[in-house]
């Protein structure tokens, strides 16, 4: 559920960030008083979208724009409505003049909103922790600009409930201290950690890793023992999550030579507890990054089958799914189909777009008569019925081509409509006519590259680095070497169909796997036997690291 609203990105913003710094006024244009947008600051947890809270989800499906933290996980982004205006909070700090990142922030979000938008600020763990978040409300103020804080799942307790580490404890620990480990330059005083009351109780260090020597030798200069335990959980709740005990002398030594990444949250102070754990199948897609490039609203099934998998799902769709052309050409076809004796859909897409037209003409499955209907796939059934109507025949093999040898034993002519896409392939068709059937051959639907922003794209996957990239069509093909070029060959490639794999090869970039089947779940099968049989040579031993997250 939480994976089917995805996103798309639109670089065009309601406020030109360049306008925005701590110098000049917001919009000089905008009345902010007559305007009636609202921000919400809401809190995405530690990583994983079933971490969030009801409140923030909904939130996020309607969200005119979402202004996000780099630390934010894809799974999460995936909620966010394709229609949404989804910006990287870097893109707003690179162009802005202004020195305090806060307000620049704010200020920005308050131009948003005076354009009447609803505005998301999404925030990793809760956004009233380690966030900046007085600096971003006080410009919403000054301009009377409505706003609300949604809570979030902070980094503490996630940490504490991966670790099986209670944070208080009636005999130990009746105290908790959360303290960040990267404090502000410009801050006038800094942590003085022997008046904070840390000789008892657990303390929680944020954003610690690059500070560990400092943030120790303080605690152990305050009187805490060199024994005392320490939890070291880094990317909480992400696929790659780590654990690591170890004590307060040696932590700094220990960080250094895991190389624990960022973000990590130290606990110290509490034992973990010895839990029995459910016994869990290593996974060959565990540590895997799989981009998933499925139309917007299409991917929300194979998300979830990467997940229960082991691996994590990035979705950028590459192209978007629109009505035909010429629309009256789908319209005649539905107020013709019950004249014929089959109609042929050949993707769910045509289904749905049949449907659409069904209802737009105030037509039920009744008015199909005694027409028979054929779908290409399981999927393409599947949606059939979701419709309410019965399918009479799916092919054996899942292309066009297993169609016409599934109506070999059929002797007489019969007149066959065929819904399928404005650019899609004419096998049916002239095999069809080869064997004496009369064929109509109906555009429903286009397909077309979206308009994401390339440097936004780009932004993307070097913040979060794939493994394999999931092509479902010649045409998605075709726009991810457009797209992607060269970066593409650092990537395995996962193709749906020996048509999608004869493009590929064709543009130059050969598919790494080819489906069995043309279903989604085959093609996640290939990737995990390509991965069980190459363990030990290219496993994905952990999710793929970008460029260091900046610290608050």
């Amino acid at each position: 559920m939480l994976e089917r609203r995805k996103f798309r990105y639109q670089m065009k913003s309601p406020v030109d960030p360049s306008d925005n710094n701590n110098n000049s006024p917001l919009v000089s244009a905008v009345d902010y008083a007559q305007r009636h947008g609202h921000v919400l600051f809401v809190g995405a947890g530690p990583g994983q979208p079933d971490l969030l809270t009801v409140r923030a989800i909904r939130a996020l499906e309607q969200a005119d724009v979402v202004v996000h933290d780099q630390l934010v996980s894809p799974a999460v982004l995936n909620i966010i409505q394709p229609s949404a205006q989804k910006i990287l909070l870097s893109e707003i700090l690179e162009r802005s003049s202004g020195n305090d990142t806060g307000v620049t922030l704010g200020t920005y979000l308050a131009g948003c909103a005076a354009k009447g938008h609803t505005v998301v600020r999404l925030k990793g763990g809760d956004p009233t922790i380690f966030a900046r978040l007085r600096e971003e409300i006080e410009p919403l103020i000054e301009h009377s600009i409505s706003f609300e804080i949604i809570p979030g799942i902070t980094s503490a307790t996630a940490a504490a409930a991966a670790a099986v580490t209670p944070l208080t404890s009636r005999s130990i620990s009746s105290s908790l201290t959360i303290v960040t480990g990267h404090e502000a330059k410009d801050k006038k005083e800094t942590l003085d950690y022997e008046n904070l009351s840390i000789q008892e109780g657990t303390i929680v260090i944020y954003m610690g890793v690059e500070q560990a020597q400092h943030w120790s030798n303080a605690i152990l200069k305050a009187g805490r023992s060199p024994d005392t335990p320490v939890t070291l959980v880094s990317r909480c709740s992400w696929p790659d999550q780590r654990i690591i005990q170890t004590t307060l002398g040696s932590c700094a030594l220990d960080i250094d030579i895991s190389k624990i990444p960022s973000p990590a949250v130290a606990l110290i102070g509490e034992t973990p507890i010895s839990s029995p754990k459910r016994k869990k199948q290593a996974s060959p897609l565990q540590g895997c990054r799989l981009l998933v490039t499925r139309p917007a609203g299409q991917a929300g099934p194979v998300i979830a089958d990467i997940a229960q998998r082991g691996g994590e799902a990035m979705h950028l769709p590459l192209v978007d799914i629109v009505p035909a052309s010429d629309p009256i050409e789908l319209q005649t076809a539905v107020d013709d189909a019950w004249s014929f004796d089959w109609i042929i859909f050949t993707s769910v897409n045509g289904v749905d777009h049949f449907c659409r037209q069904m209802r737009l003409r105030e037509l039920d499955p009744r008015a199909l008569g005694s027409v028979q209907l054929a779908a290409i796939g399981p999927a393409t059934k599947k949606a059939l019925e979701e419709q309410g109507l019965v399918c009479d025949l799916v092919p054996d093999r899942f292309l066009s081509e297993g169609f016409v040898h599934a109506l070999n034993q059929v002797g007489r002519r019969q007149r066959f409509l065929l819904i399928q896409a404005e650019r899609g392939r004419d096998v049916l068709h002239r095999e069809l006519e080869a064997a004496g059937h009369e064929v109509r051959r109906v555009a429903a639907y286009a397909s077309q590259p979206t308009s994401s922003d390339r440097q936004t794209v780009f932004r993307m996957i070097e913040q979060f680095p794939v493994s394999w990239i999931l092509l479902t069509s010649s045409f998605i093909a075709e726009t991810a070497v457009n797209v992607f070029g060269d970066h593409l060959l650092t990537w395995k490639i996962a193709s749906i169909s020996p048509i999608t794999s004869s493009k590929l090869t064709e543009l130059g970039y050969p598919a790494t796997v080819e489906a069995t089947e043309a279903t989604m779940k085959s093609l996640l099968d290939s990737i995990e036997s390509w991965q069980q049989n190459h363990i030990e040579a290219s496993a994905c031993k952990e999710i793929p690291a970008g460029k260091t997250v900046p610290t608050e």
